[in-house]
């Protein structure tokens, strides 16, 4: 029992797995696929134009990557599906066999039941009973019986069904297999044509070396060149930038001065305005101490007298029984008292109403003293802004290295650095930057804000537009048209002009960021 029952849950978890897996690989050979098509696309329209170049043997090179992983992919699916046939064999043939043994019982029991068969036969069973309890006991055992032979019909039937099903799904895993090895070997034809592609580019290459190298040489005497004017440009850029950062910083310390002398000026104004009023305020503080005071010294006399005739009462009041006039006196005594308590709750009022009136004349004059102080640093930052005295702004290019947009969007042709020409090995490529072929009529987009500093025609009639970020400068090189001009400033995504066409016949783009006078990788500033 247990090791059918494991047989179950590996079957189950095998289909299951197969199944997730089966998928995966589909979904993978799907987008591999729309890739595939869109190369075809973009061979399509540079078949045209010219075949005989990097960018086009790169494409091809590509697409045979592209389509030997959808062949892995289809490789590994027809090996699930080998699984999966040879796993559902094995539970149809121990179906088959839990049928067989289902069966044969049940034709046992079919074979007792009929020979017991009869109404007659039932009754005589229950009424040869010894007593109610064993009647009750046999009528029970065959209606048990008759359970049984329906329940193991149903187990036959339900076998029966679970048979056909995995027959069914194991038939479905052929055919998927066949179709398989069908799209393997249109795969293979495919791939084969291909790589025969590649290998008649490579004899063209091979047929035209010594010409694509003379030209290779050609565009990059003219790229040596390139280098220098921009090399050049830049330093008078940062001679420029170096002047005009020492005439700032002294027309910035003389805005200073003029600005603080102004502000210590206005602060004397506010000030001057502000002295009679502070003095007021002292004054009527001054005042309003000594009247609190003054009443503070009443209040307490009062309270001293009233505290002296209160023990005068009380003495009275103790021999008040001795004589008549005593107590008359006491009495008199009594009524200066709370004369005097009067007084003295009239004292103490007023004392407290004068320290009132103290406090409120200290809040005041510190309400003055901050209004004061906030006039005066107002008129200061007002100077310092009538002056120009403002704080920089910071470069903004540094801050979005990784997220800045590419200026084209195609086929990275050349990379950064020294790199060996992708068909003749021997020629080393010093790239200080990166090369993009893409569709006739693309047009370059700047790829952060700046300034244009330069717009300047190449040898060859190419045209080259750079742009200064700060210490950072961007290059669009091998323009057929530029749309911009020096020092117009320019936002992230203005269009800068028309991508040429390179000495093999494809359009590319040359593109490059430098740091001050150093190239560095556009592939680590843009996304």
């Amino acid at each position: 029992m247990i090791r059918k029952l494991g047989f179950f849950v590996g079957i189950f978890l095998c289909g299951f797995f197969f199944s997730q897996k089966k998928e995966e690989l589909q979904k993978q050979n799907i987008e591999l696929k729309k890739q595939i098509a869109s190369i075809n696309t973009n061979l399509a329209k540079t078949q045209k134009e010219s075949k005989l170049s990097v960018a086009y043997l790169n494409e091809v090179n590509k697409k045979i990557q592209l389509r030997e992983k959808v062949y892995t992919n289809t490789q590994k699916e027809k090996r699930l599906i080998e699984d999966d046939i040879y796993l559902r064999q094995l539970e149809i043939n121990r179906q088959n066999k839990e049928l067989a043994v289902l069966r044969k019982n049940y034709a046992e029991v079919l074979v007792k039941a009929y020979k017991n068969k009869g109404v007659q036969n039932k009754v005589t069973f229950i009424l040869s009973s010894k007593n109610l309890g064993e009647a009750l006991r046999r009528v029970q055992y065959l209606k048990d019986y008759s359970d049984y032979q329906n329940k193991k019909a149903t187990e036959i039937s339900d076998a029966a069904v679970k048979l056909l099903q995995n027959v069914t799904l194991k038939q479905k895993s052929v055919n998927d297999k066949v179709t398989i090895l069908s799209n393997q070997q249109k795969d293979l034809v495919t791939i084969e044509a291909e790589r025969k592609l590649k290998e008649n580019l490579l004899q063209e290459f091979k047929k035209n070396e010594v010409q694509l190298t003379a030209e290779l040489k050609q565009k990059q005497g003219q790229s040596k060149k390139l280098e220098g004017q921009i090399r050049s440009i830049i330093a008078e850029e940062i001679k420029i930038a170096k002047a005009k950062e020492e005439a700032n910083k002294k027309a910035e310390a003389e805005k200073m001065r003029l600005a603080k002398i102004a502000a210590e000026k206005e602060k004397a104004r506010i000030d001057a305005e502000n002295k009679a009023r502070m003095d007021a305020l002292a004054l009527e503080k001054r005042k309003a101490d000594e009247e609190a005071k003054r009443l503070k010294d009443i209040s307490d006399r009062k309270a001293a007298e009233e505290a002296e005739r209160a023990k005068i009462a009380l003495l009275a009041d103790s021999k008040k029984t001795e004589d008549a006039k005593k107590a008359a006196d006491a009495e008199k005594a009594e009524s200066r008292r709370a004369e005097a308590a009067k007084d003295a709750a009239i004292a103490a009022a007023n004392a407290k109403a004068a320290a009132e009136k103290a406090t409120t004349a200290r809040v005041a004059e510190a309400n003055l003293v901050k209004k004061n102080e906030d006039a005066k640093k107002a008129a200061e930052t007002k100077t310092m802004t009538n002056f120009g005295v403002t704080s920089a702004i910071g470069n903004s290019f540094v801050a979005n290295r990784g997220k800045m947009g590419m200026p084209v969007y195609g086929t990275i042709t050349h990379r950064f650095g020294r790199q060996p020409h992708p068909v003749f090995k021997n020629i080393v490529e010093e790239n200080n930057g990166i090369k993009i072929a893409v569709n006739r009529g693309t047009v370059a987009k700047c790829i952060a804000p700046g300034t244009v500093s330069r717009v300047v025609v190449s040898g060859d009639g190419t045209k080259m537009v750079m742009v200064k970020h700060g210490d950072y400068f961007t290059v669009y090189a091998n323009l057929a048209n530029t749309m911009v001009s020096a020092n117009q400033q320019v936002a992230a995504g203005t269009a800068i002009g028309g991508v040429g066409e390179d000495f093999d016949g494809t359009f590319t783009l040359d593109f490059q960021i430098w740091n001050g006078g150093t190239p560095v990788d556009p592939l680590g500033w843009i996304n």
